[in-house]
């Protein structure tokens, strides 16, 4: 226990953006009478409908814990770096979904099919509607995970690990159109984004310059409790 307390100490803040993100999303998901923009490409009406990607897209919430859990206790800074990636992107997000309101009619009006997988995928369009989906988190975040696990030293090293992680990372990927859950457009704004924030978070020292100023700061006001 005294090795746990620590380390739930130091994701009480991923927690706490995590109820903010969510009371957030919460919020616009429940405005009623705003005007959205319709996202739609061509290329979105030559993907087939495919209800058996519900398993990988379930699979996104596990994987995302996964490597969150794993980080935490294995590498305090390459959890830093994940969750600075992840909300990073999540919040830009939340930003885009306010100010631009956006949908999409991709959705079957009926199951061609009659199966479990189908029988999920509706209950997952009766919890998720089609609104505020641009850019897709689903994407972004699995690139996270795909990014994280490819920079941990113990991960990373591990080929099995790194090959299981792009399969279901491209799985994931492919279960958002599949699905239709997003356009293809928000699947390449997700890699735009993703992009950016990777070259952000993993190729510049400004993350690290940030972790340094806080535990600079932390230890200052530490000294300075024992001192009085």
């Amino acid at each position: 226990m005294k090795k746990i307390y620590p380390k739930l100490r130091q994701a009480l803040p991923a927690v706490c953006y995590l109820v903010f993100y969510l009371t957030w999303f919460f919020l616009i998901e429940n405005i009623h009478g705003r005007e959205y923009t319709i996202i739609h490409m061509k290329a979105d009406d030559k993907i087939p409908f495919c209800e058996y990607f519900i398993i990988p897209y379930i699979l996104w919430f596990f994987y995302i814990a996964w490597i969150l859990i794993y980080l935490l206790f294995n590498n305090i800074k390459d959890f830093h770096k994940c969750c600075a990636f992840l909300f990073t992107g999540m919040t830009v997000f939340l930003i885009v979904s306010t100010l631009f309101p956006n949908m999409h009619f991709l959705r079957p009006a009926v199951m061609p099919r009659d199966n479990i997988f189908a029988r999920l995928v509706s209950i997952l369009y009766r919890i998720d509607t089609a609104t505020n989906l641009w850019p897709s988190i689903h994407v972004y975040n699995s690139l996270g995970v795909l990014f994280a696990v490819t920079h941990n030293t113990r991960l990373g090293s591990k080929k099995t690990v790194k090959t299981g992680c792009f399969l279901l990372t491209v799985l994931i990927i492919l279960a958002t159109l599949f699905l239709k859950q997003h356009s293809l457009f928000d699947v390449m704004t997700a890699f735009i984004m993703a992009a950016v924030v990777y070259v952000i978070t993993y190729r510049t020292e400004v993350l690290t310059g940030i972790r340094h100023a806080y535990i600079k700061y932390h230890n200052h006001k530490r000294k300075e409790t024992q001192w009085y």
